[in-house]
């Protein structure tokens, strides 16, 4: 099995748990790490005994990198993807790929000339209450899906904004609520309901004064296959309820994953404190199933570390892909999807009417799509 040498760009709160998950990947080497400040770089090197650089191309190059992991704020992953790719590393970005269609179409762009894979972390897909959605969905077991539902109902406090500079501001966060919190339950939606359609949707900033960004939106969205859906999303419930995705069928059966519980995981500040698990499960049949696959969850949540996990679990399957010569789950094209769906919701807003799909980044206006 090959051994791939992996170094991470942005080293932040959530660059510790790719740093942890890489450790203990068997056929991974965490080798260097990268900031604009080497002093950073060193430190955090230090701790995990990789090699510190401040320089993408150069760590690239010099360390003979396979995969870079990019962990920088939103607006800040084009250059560093692009600049890696084009040294002649594979690129996984955490979530979202970009907080921009603009950004996300060059990241795809720089991939495919490189001939290099990208992928966007987005472990949800990998917990095992997530499958067990998908799996039934895919074998027709509640029939053509024609209603899905997102809530997402959390709680950020101005501690969590102040903790990093970049936090609040749409400059350097790319949003709010849409942008950073959500995207692992928009990513959940499309992927389990299909392509979309159409979106009408709004957003406001309910009870955090202290920031530009969005705490809550909201949407109708209309599928391509004739299904409707419902989003709700906020960050302005203390101390923070729950996510959830929810599918109901054409045959009126539904299966749903509360993917969150409890206050709300936030990488370096707060754990997960709940296990995610199924919380509707009305198949024909299999209604008493539902029990088992909660004490299933809640099993394995004891036996794990689920902030890292769930992350080495898409890193593995990024690195299969490498190894065969496939795309990865959520490659680029996948990824951007989210990406469209939440600009969609901004640009509803500030038309006042739905907006169809696909979408294409606007490069005539300078009002960041509807954020402003």
């Amino acid at each position: 099995m090959p051994n791939y040498k992996v170094g991470i760009v942005g080293l932040g709160k959530v660059a510790h748990l790719h740093a942890h998950s890489l450790q203990e990947i068997e056929n991974a080497e965490f080798t260097a790490a990268c900031s604009r400040s080497l002093e950073k770089a060193k430190s955090f090197s230090a701790e995990y005994g990789a090699r510190p650089f401040d320089n993408i191309t150069t760590m690239v190059r010099q360390a003979d990198l396979d995969l870079v992991i990019i962990c920088t704020p939103h607006p800040n992953h084009l250059d560093p993807t692009v600049e890696a790719l084009k040294a002649g590393a594979h690129v996984l970005v955490e979530k979202p790929l970009a907080s921009t269609l603009q950004d996300c179409d060059g990241m795809i762009t720089a991939a495919k000339k490189a001939n290099l894979k990208l992928g966007v972390i987005s472990q949800r897909r990998w917990y095992p209450p997530t499958l067990r959605v998908k799996q039934a969905i895919d074998a027709g077991k509640i029939g053509k899906p024609v209603l899905g539902t997102v809530n997402m109902l959390g709680w950020r406090n101005e501690e969590y904004y102040n903790s990093d500079p970049w936090r609040g501001s749409w400059d350097a966060e790319g949003g709010g609520v849409m942008v950073n919190q959500a995207p692992h339950q928009l990513d959940l939606f499309c992927w389990l309901m299909g392509p979309i359609n159409e979106v009408y949707g709004t957003w406001a900033n309910l009870n955090h004064p202290y920031i530009e960004v969005e705490d809550t939106a909201l949407a109708i969205v209309k599928f391509r296959s004739g299904a409707i859906g419902n989003i709700i999303l906020s960050n302005s419930q203390k101390p923070g309820i729950f996510g959830k995705i929810q599918v109901h069928g054409e045959n009126g059966a539904s299966v749903g994953v509360q993917t969150e519980g409890g206050a709300m995981f936030i990488a370096g500040m707060a754990p997960i404190t709940e296990p995610a698990v199924n919380d509707l499960w009305t198949i024909p049949g299999e209604e008493k199933l539902l029990d088992q696959f909660i004490r299933e969850d809640n099993e394995l949540f004891d036996k794990i570390n689920p902030m890292e996990y769930f992350i080495r679990l898409q890193i593995e399957e990024f690195l299969d892909a490498l190894d065969h010569n496939r795309e990865p789950l959520v490659n680029g094209e996948e990824a951007r999807k989210t990406v469209e769906l939440f600009t969609a919701i901004y640009r509803s807003t500030r038309e006042n009417r739905p907006v169809k799909f696909p979408l294409s980044p606007e490069t005539d206006r300078d009002d960041f799509d509807g954020r402003r």
